[in-house]
């Protein structure tokens, strides 16, 4: 079911993840299933589904949206901080 944004500037999303989401766990999905049958390595299947339970999009946030805006914040980008004495 393709369920279209209300305000239309959300982005748009299929069951519960965006559609370029979707994509990369299909893609995922298929390169972890060739790499199973081949080699026998489950890591990439777990790095699939792992990536696929962060990106569910419930209320227009997820998981791995909110640990890259922590990160960004906690790390990423310098705080500015001014300090002023006010002589009351």
């Amino acid at each position: 079911m393709y369920i279209y944004p209300d305000n239309l500037k959300s982005k748009a999303v299929m069951w519960l993840w965006e559609l370029k989401d979707l994509g990369i766990i299909a893609v995922g999905t298929l390169i972890s299933i060739l790499a199973l049958t081949q080699t026998g390595i489950m890591i990439p299947l777990a790095v699939t589904a792992g990536y696929a339970v962060l990106s569910i999009r419930l209320d227009d946030t997820s998981i791995k949206q909110f640990i890259v805006n922590a990160w960004k914040y906690c790390v990423g980008v310098q705080q500015y901080y001014e300090w002023r004495y006010t002589d009351e």
